[in-house]
Order: C-alpha cells, then sequence, then structure tokens
C-alpha cells in the first residue's frame, strides 16, 4: 500500500506542531507528526490538524511542514580522488 501511494507522488511528511498546553496557555509543548501526505495541498496533514482542533484541548500555536520524495531517480557523482592499493 505505501508504495502504491508513494507512485502517486505521496511524499514522507513531517509536521512540527508547537500548541498550549491546556493547564498552562503561556507555556507551548512540541508534537511531531509523521505520515505520507501529497505535497503542497497536504490533504492527510489538515485533516489530523482539524481533528486536533475538534477534539483536542490544546490550542495551535504554529505548524512547521517539511516533506521529501522517497522515490527518486538514481544520482550518479564523479570522484574527484582515484586511490591504487599494491
Amino acid at each position: 500500500m505505501s508504495l502504491v501511494r508513494q507512485m502517486k507522488d505521496y511524499r514522507l511528511t513531517t509536521a512540527e506542531i508547537l500548541y498550549h498546553l491546556p493547564d498552562h496557555p503561556s507555556v507551548l509543548q512540541s508534537f511531531i507528526w509523521q505520515d505520507l501526505d501529497i505535497a503542497p495541498q497536504y490533504p492527510v496533514l489538515h485533516r489530523f490538524l482539524d481533528f486536533w482542533q475538534r477534539e483536542l484541548d490544546g490550542n495551535l500555536h504554529s505548524v512547521r511542514v517539511g516533506s521529501a520524495k522517497l522515490i527518486q531517480p538514481a544520482k550518479v557523482r564523479h570522484t574527484g580522488t582515484l586511490l591504487h592499493l599494491h
């Protein structure tokens, strides 16, 4: 299932979610969320954040998102050094 999603341009997406603690609103807590999602719309992340706002007590402060393709074309590099062993 994961490979099929990756072939449809899903990417590994990581979000750092900062939120206010319910009992101490001036204190921020960090939560890391990770899943396969489609950039730049991020529908899976948006569903999670909608759930968070609807069901959890901690108010969101900010969300920082990063994503990377897992399936990429091969990369070829040439080295600048050649070593000979005898």
